[in-house]
């Protein structure tokens, strides 16, 4: 799914109306019927209190459009006008007449003398925010604080319409107090960026995209920075196998990493590159790795350095497809020397991870050695060691983009929404849940990655995808052992059950099934 920025969403109206020949009224009725009829479907005509707080511009026009229909089909309605400026848009203005003719209770006027003592909000009661929406541009009035902070002590379900109110859709906040905290955003036509963010994420628990009809051709046409990945996104990357397919077919990955006392980090790599569907894997540790890991992965070649406790020297004369190296590393004087003659000498598709990414952070020469299109995929502070630190989620992106069209790298940020960013283009997962917080996971993922290669992926699309099922299996596993029980190698044994889910057909309603019988 697109992300469409602010300016793509106006210009996405404007040509909707010019298109389907029909006025900005007509879309607007449009938008505030679709919030409405999301909430008819939920409410079924429950006689909740619901608070309905219009600003004066576009978002408080669609604010109006819901209230009229809630009010004509018979809700407890209680409708508000935020006064916060006196530059009214023409569609406010007009559904603010259409309110007045459907109910003798015109709305309340609020302004900047209002104390809010006389706005009574319960805790089961619902609050409707359509004051500001994308239109934002600057910190709201003191006062529209002070009902924003109303609204949080009032601890009621908050539904924002689009954006919620005093977030910006592609800036950062200046103050978390001037913000809206939304339960539930409904979001027009598609997400916003700013909920996957950590540092804005928070202002909404939960959103859904509504669809409002704008244009297809105009949604299908457009290049947007950013893209949701959920599984319709990464079922066309799906490689199927042929029926007399063989393990010289799907490739070779050679793991790289390594120490005393972190074999670990390789095993888990290895084990979930054969998972992913590699058809061979081998590891490449110093000495001490060599009887833990014949032991315990029988599936998987080992190669040895002279050194016992760490690498060296690198030099394997096989040929494999990919290197993930890195897992486990250890950053001694000799491997990084081990590391940069490597460099310098390699031309196969890589994976970085872990030490190896502090590697390129403690000599960022080596940088320019990288082949183009490597993988890297840093944790929070193995990102800040290599483009410096960052004020916020925006400042870190530009960062990341700059750095990736420097060096022509993918760079995987990790976190709740893992984000791979090549060039100026972002692309957010949607998979993966808080257990996955534990040690071991990052290795998981690098051996997903490698493996996808190994078998034919573009790095880009091996990225992509390997994100997904990473997050997926673990999304799996969950089910299972709960978020603090969950560890790295639970994430290997259900990768094969995320593959299958990939093109699971969903559960019918039990109605549908009753009707068939």
């Amino acid at each position: 799914m697109k992300l469409l920025s602010k300016e793509q969403i106006y210009e996405g109206d404007k040509l909707t109306t010019e298109r389907q020949n029909i006025s900005s009224t007509d879309l607007m009725e449009r938008a505030g019927t679709q919030i409405f009829n999301w909430i008819h479907l939920r409410m079924q005509g429950a006689q909740v209190p619901i608070h309905v707080f219009c600003g004066i511009g576009n978002n408080g026009g669609d604010g109006l459009v819901l209230a009229r229909h809630l009010i004509t089909h018979g809700y407890n309605v209680i409708t508000y006008i935020v006064n916060c400026s006196d530059k009214r848009t023409k569609d406010f203005l007009i559904n603010y007449d259409r309110i007045k003719n459907v109910s003798k209770d015109w709305p309340k006027m609020l302004s900047c003398n209002n104390d809010f003592e006389d706005i009574v909000i319960g805790e089961e009661d619902i609050i409707v925010d359509a004051v500001f929406g994308i239109g934002i541009n600057r910190p709201p009035h003191e006062w529209v604080q002070k009902l924003f902070q109303k609204f949080r002590e009032s601890k009621a379900f908050t539904l924002a319409i689009d954006l919620p109110s005093g977030l910006y859709p592609d800036r950062p906040v200046e103050d978390e107090d001037a913000v809206v905290h939304a339960s539930y955003t409904l979001s027009f036509q598609s997400p916003k960026l700013v909920f996957f963010l950590p540092d804005t994420a928070k202002y909404t628990a939960h959103w859904e995209a509504l669809d409002i009809g704008i244009d297809r051709d105009y949604l299908i046409q457009t290049e947007t920075e950013a893209e949701l990945i959920a599984k319709l996104e990464v079922i066309p990357l799906y490689k199927p196998r042929e029926k007399f397919s063989h393990k010289g077919m799907f490739g070779h990955v050679l793991i790289i990493g390594g120490s005393y006392g972190k074999i670990g980090a390789v095993n888990l790599a290895s084990r979930a590159a054969l998972s992913s569907g590699a058809g061979l894997v081998t590891a490449y540790t110093p000495k001490c790795g060599y009887h833990s890991l014949q032991t315990a992965i029988p599936e998987v070649m080992v190669i040895t350095d002279d050194e016992e406790k760490f690498i060296s020297n690198i030099n394997f004369d096989i040929k494999p497809s990919v290197v993930g190296i890195g897992v486990g590393l250890g950053t001694s004087e000799k491997t990084m020397q081990a590391f940069q003659t490597f460099l310098k000498s390699n031309k196969l598709p890589l994976v970085i991870d872990a030490d190896g990414l502090n590697l390129l952070a403690e000599n960022k020469s080596l940088l320019k050695l990288l082949p183009a299109q490597t993988i890297l995929t840093p944790h929070p502070k193995e990102l800040e060691r290599l483009v410096g630190k960052w004020s916020d989620d925006f400042e870190k992106l530009k960062k990341v983009k700059a750095f990736s069209k420097k060096y022509n790298v993918i760079v995987l940020i990790k976190g709740a929404h893992s984000i791979t960013v090549y060039h100026d283009k972002l692309y957010v997962n949607t998979t993966g849940n808080p257990g996955m917080a534990t040690a071991g996971s990052g290795d998981v993922l690098t051996g997903v990655i490698s493996g996808l290669i190994a078998q034919g992926y573009e790095p880009l699309a091996a990225t992509i995808f390997g994100v997904y099922l990473h997050g997926k299996s673990a999304d799996i596993s969950l089910e299972d052992y709960g978020y603090q029980s969950l560890i790295a190698s639970h994430i290997i044994e259900t990768i094969g059950e995320a593959y299958i889910d990939l093109f699971k057909q969903p559960e019918q309603p039990q109605q549908e099934e009753e009707q068939k019988k």
